[in-house]
């Protein structure tokens, strides 16, 4: 069974191990993806994941570190004790996994998820730690100067933890998206990713200044990566942040939900959409549903029920929706929405017309909101007014403009 699993795998996440190494992964692997709970599942592959990471981290620091003290070679034992800080990126990412598993309780009650979040802060703190280090000792290098000189065996070992952290990098990759997408993840291989790079560097400078005899190739090679490390460190704390303060939601969400709420029997149209992220796997949303005004107040409430339930179901969002009661008699209303839905029209790009009431007195007052971009440069007031002046052209009529930005 391994055999064709491991062809099947490797030639996927487009990694290869040593042979040994390579079949206990994939055993891992293959356990941590039999069948359960998506939340459960995701627990178990997460740790699955980082304990590997661990595993592999300290084979390497241990064989740098050993090989860095008996011959001597400085860098070697140094990029041995990198790896070991590697070591606690796997054991932050393992720690966050294991507390967005807990399910929701008083104090959480929209549940851990973003813990993961966290983590890839933390993750991010540690690849910018790697690179004010590796910029730290690329300077020294540049300043001491001189030609740089090696031996076979640190070609060999920085050579074979290219390769590992090669591996790791895809690793991570295919983990992450057996996940559905995993911040933690996506860190440790942009991490591993970037302990590749200035391995490469170390090697592709050392050899440039031994045999072209380019004094300190090896330190402008180093700056060079550390520059790349700090830009790829600031991507994951940004990245990790902005969901943390409330990222905009993923448009093809948003479309899939607008979709399967509009394919619902007696819904007239949506707006008002609004999908809130707690964590990759636990979305919750809000809606105005339209439906007709003279359906039993009781019959929209089950229909609404209904609606929230199909969402669940299909799309795994905990939706709340409110009901907009639409009047498909009022021949007035409908038509004078039709005209302000005109004369608005090319006013501002994205601009979005919804909850039209015409509301009878002694003058005859028209209440709609209007959902505008965040990109629109103009005021909410001076939208407002624009609009009620268009509508004021149309006939005898005030208008209640609420604006709202989406």
């Amino acid at each position: 069974m391994i055999a064709p699993l491991h062809k099947k795998y490797t030639s996927r996440a487009g990694f290869c191990l040593p042979p040994g190494v390579t079949e206990c992964v994939l055993r891992v692997i293959i356990w941590s993806m039999e069948t359960q709970s998506k939340g459960a599942a995701r627990a178990k592959r997460g740790t699955v994941a980082s304990i590997v990471g661990m595993f592999l981290n300290l084979l390497l620091a241990g064989a740098k570190i050993a090989a860095g003290l008996v011959f001597g070679l400085v860098s070697v034992l140094a990029d041995g004790i990198n790896n070991l800080s590697d070591c606690g990126s796997s054991g932050v990412a393992l720690v966050s996994f294991r507390i967005a598993a807990k399910p929701a309780d008083k104090e959480h009650p929209f549940g851990h998820q973003r813990a993961e979040y966290v983590a890839s802060m933390i993750i991010g703190c540690i690849i910018l730690a790697l690179a004010v280090e590796l910029l730290r000792e690329s300077v020294d290098r540049v300043i001491e100067g001189g030609i740089a000189s090696a031996s076979p065996l640190v070609f060999a070992v920085l050579g074979a933890s290219v390769a590992v952290k090669g591996g790791m990098f895809f690793f991570y990759r295919f983990m992450s998206r057996s996940m559905g997408g995993s911040d933690p993840l996506l860190g440790a291989a942009k991490d591993s990713a970037c302990d590749c790079l200035a391995t490469l560097a170390a090697i592709a400078g050392t050899l440039i200044s031994m045999y072209a005899h380019v004094p300190s190739a090896d330190g402008w090679a180093g700056v060079l990566v550390a520059l790349f490390i700090v830009w790829q460190g600031v991507g994951v704390l940004r990245e990790a942040g902005s969901k943390l303060l409330g990222q905009a939601p993923d448009r093809a969400q948003l479309d899939a939900l607008r979709a399967c709420i509009l394919k619902s029997a007696g819904v007239l149209g949506v707006h008002d959409v609004r999908l809130f992220s707690y964590g990759p796997q636990h979305l919750f949303a809000t809606a105005h549903v339209e439906r007709d005004a003279s359906e039993p107040a009781m019959l929209s409430h089950e229909a609404l029920d209904r609606l929230e339930r199909e969402v669940r179901k299909e799309l795994g969002i905990d939706l709340t929706s409110h009901l907009d009661p639409v009047d498909l008699n009022d021949e007035e209303a409908i038509t004078l929405e039709r005209a302000v839905r005109e004369r608005v029209r090319g006013m501002i790009d994205g601009l979005d017309l919804h909850d039209f009431r015409l509301v009878r007195g002694a003058k005859k007052t028209l209440v709609f909101e209007a959902a505008v971009p965040f990109a629109c440069k103009q005021k909410d007031k001076e939208i407002a007014a624009a609009l009620a002046e268009r509508v004021k052209s149309l006939g005898d009529y005030d208008c209640s403009v609420w604006v709202e930005r989406q």
